[in-house]
């Protein structure tokens, strides 16, 4: 297995290359290496206000859910998109994901607003418009069902100095360690990537043996080798939701 260290410098010099900038109507436009749901490139924007900075997505992300049928209209969708922006210290302005920041704290403040477009662009995806459940709130049901203990929307910080937010956390019992889960509603690689650098940069943080896990949403689409080996090469267990009765018991001890 590539050492956690070696992991997080190639991450930083995959951020670095592959990040571009340019002046569009006074703003900076930063085009980051994620891509959306759309496989676009995610771009954010920069600009100075007084001695601090705005970094925004224009309401890019939320625009483009509700214009492709994917409405957040009612109040548990709204309280779920709340929590997921607020998790990452970022906040909602309109229609847009933004955040303040000083120039000293840009780079944390940049990650925390990156992760917090992927993860409501993850949260929010939608194969088809007619879908009405979410696939973060079917998980919910599901270790409710089982009467799984858990906690929600859990940030750890890791040893990059970076916040990363996991979607549940199931405590240690007796015979099971603390449990630590993602899930990838819209998984790709480049998603599967992100969650492996979350996991790297904080497992050294959490208590021995923690174990990590991903729940895929294989409902409408087949996942690709590539999302099983980013996850598997760095001790994450992968859960495809049409198999998620082979984990009830290690998840439920």
């Amino acid at each position: 297995m590539v050492q956690p260290a070696i992991l997080i410098e190639n991450y930083y010099k995959w951020l670095k290359h592959k990040t571009s900038l340019k002046q569009v109507n006074g703003w900076e436009e930063i085009t980051t290496p994620y891509f959306d749901r759309h496989n676009d490139y995610i771009q954010i924007y920069l600009k100075k206000k007084g001695d601090d900075f705005i970094i925004t997505d224009d309401g890019y992300t939320i625009t483009d859910l509700i214009q492709s049928g994917c409405a957040i209209d009612s109040p548990r969708r709204n309280a779920l998109l709340k929590s997921t922006i607020n998790g990452f210290g970022v906040r909602l302005s309109n229609e847009s994901i933004e955040v303040t920041t000083t120039q000293d704290n840009f780079p944390v403040k940049t990650h925390n607003l990156i992760q917090a477009i992927l993860a409501v662009n993850d949260l929010f995806y939608v194969a088809k418009s007619n879908v009405e459940s979410f696939f973060f709130e079917d998980v919910a049901l599901w270790l409710d069902e089982c009467d799984i203990r858990y906690t929600q929307k859990v940030k750890f910080a890791g040893k990059s100095g970076y916040d990363h937010l996991f979607d549940f956390v199931i405590p240690k019992s007796k015979t099971q360690p603390d449990r630590i889960l993602r899930i990838l509603n819209n998984p790709s690689k480049d998603n599967a990537q992100a969650i492996a650098f979350a996991w790297i940069d904080t497992m050294e943080l959490r208590p021995p043996k923690s174990a990590a896990f991903s729940i895929l949403n294989d409902r409408e689409k087949q996942i690709t080798s590539g999302v099983y080996d980013a996850l598997r090469n760095y001790e994450i267990s992968p859960i495809q939701w049409s198999k998620r009765e082979e984990f009830r018991e290690k998840l439920a001890a």
